[in-house]
């Protein structure tokens, strides 16, 4: 397995992993997800592939198949003027084939990100993940991640 920055030619891969995550939210919450839809579209990631504040890297196999996906964004901390400034590194979104779970492809990509945030001088990773998307929660604790802050909802 290899771990690199996505490509033009990976669009097609990445949008049916794209579809793989909506349709968990879609699952979860389709109060806000329209099942049968992607966060971003084939032109989307076109340009999206060449951002260089906003890294995407895919995991490939020996063929150079996706077998999974991270887009990260840099982020400049604080958010008010008590903080203490620093950058972040976001992870957007995250994504393994769900044909490929279980086989360490997470956990690997998770490690090159962190590498990749620390020789970026990061002080720290972060995401967001929905309530009720169990599995990604355990994912992530198991890869040592512990929540920093809950937003919370009340719907009228």
């Amino acid at each position: 397995m290899n771990i690199r920055r996505a490509e033009d030619k990976d669009r097609e891969s990445v949008l049916k992993l794209l579809s793989q995550v909506l349709e968990v939210h879609a699952e979860i919450r389709p109060d806000i997800f329209i099942s049968g839809t992607t966060k971003y579209t084939s032109e989307n990631l076109s340009q999206m592939f060449k951002d260089e504040e906003k890294p995407i890297f895919v995991a490939v196999n020996e063929n150079d198949n996706v077998l999974g996906y991270a887009f990260c964004a840099f982020k400049n901390q604080p958010f008010s003027n008590n903080m203490v400034p620093f950058t972040s590194l976001f992870i957007d979104d995250f994504c393994v084939d769900a044909k490929e779970r279980g086989k360490g492809i997470g956990t690997k990509l998770f490690e090159f990100i962190k590498q990749f945030a620390k020789e970026n001088n990061c002080y720290e990773i972060t995401l967001n993940v929905w309530e009720g998307n169990d599995s990604a929660k355990n994912f992530y604790n198991r890869l040592g991640m512990k929540p920093k802050e809950t937003n919370m909802e009340y719907i009228l």
